[in-house]
């Protein structure tokens, strides 16, 4: 698979969450559309979304209810594609919203490889493949980036570090869509900072292609350890999202982080 394979199914995937077309998220003009469900878009998206944006860095393609769209689109006509998911601007957006019930919730930068750069990354401990049959007791805490509980289902592939027999790295990816699979990464806290999950990374998404699907990565800004991970293993930025939801499911998720 090529790179330029691999963009346009990323494009074609967004344009199936986002209710629009891969050639909009082109364009050098924002966009907004009315959110719709859709089951070809990924599979843990809440749609219809109220508000949700994407960019792929020439423009803002926004998703939102019909009631919305006006006030999204008088947000997105005031920024760049470079400024609309910055503050201080992001603090003008939650007061456009707060009148509907919402705030700014998730927001993260995804990643897609550079075939040209990606290969598998060395380890000193052994790696397995690993398959669902073996994640069945791995639905832990302590994997829980690598493996969801909540989508058990999706989880289909993983690569496992083992420090004689014992895991301490974990990567797995999720069937999200129909062509892309995302990958998340957990390592124990003792056997950190030794390339394991990078090791872990490359291999997967390596085993991802060769079974003719595209490997993704997510992390947000803010965590540079995952985003120097995903670099290192020959990822490289693809698009970003910001999505709001309402106030009441933010306040619940910020106080369930709390309770951690």
């Amino acid at each position: 698979m090529t790179n330029e394979e691999i963009w346009q199914i990323a494009l074609q995937q967004s344009a199936y969450d986002c209710n629009c077309s891969p050639k909009d998220f082109l364009s050098d003009k924002h966009l907004v559309t009315v959110s719709k469900k859709s089951d070809l878009a990924r599979k843990y998206l809440p749609l219809p979304f109220a508000c949700d944006m994407v960019s792929y860095g020439n423009n803002i393609v926004a998703q939102t209810s019909e009631e919305l769209h006006d006030t999204v689109e008088k947000y997105i006509s005031r920024y760049s594609a470079a400024h609309c998911f910055e503050t201080p601007n992001l603090h003008v957006l939650d007061d456009m919203l707060r009148p509907f019930g919402l705030k700014v919730c998730f927001m993260a930068e995804y990643f897609l490889p550079d075939v040209n750069v990606l290969k598998e990354l060395p380890c000193e401990y052994e790696l397995r493949v690993l398959r669902p049959e073996d994640f069945v007791n791995l639905y832990t805490e302590q994997w829980s980036n690598a493996l969801c509980r909540e989508r058990a289902e999706l989880d289909v592939l993983g690569v496992g570090a083992y420090d004689n027999g014992r895991l301490v790295g974990l990567a797995g990816c999720s069937a999200d869509c129909a062509e892309m699979y995302q990958i998340g990464v957990d390592v124990l806290p003792n056997y950190r900072r030794q390339g394991i999950a990078s090791a872990l990374t490359s291999r997967l998404a390596l085993e991802i292609l060769k079974r003719g699907k595209v490997p993704f990565y997510c992390a947000a800004w803010c965590n540079l350890k995952s985003v120097r991970n995903a670099i290192k293993c020959g990822f490289r930025p693809a698009w970003a999202e910001l999505t709001a939801r309402d106030s009441g499911f933010v306040d619940a998720f910020n106080q369930k982080l709390k309770l951690r």
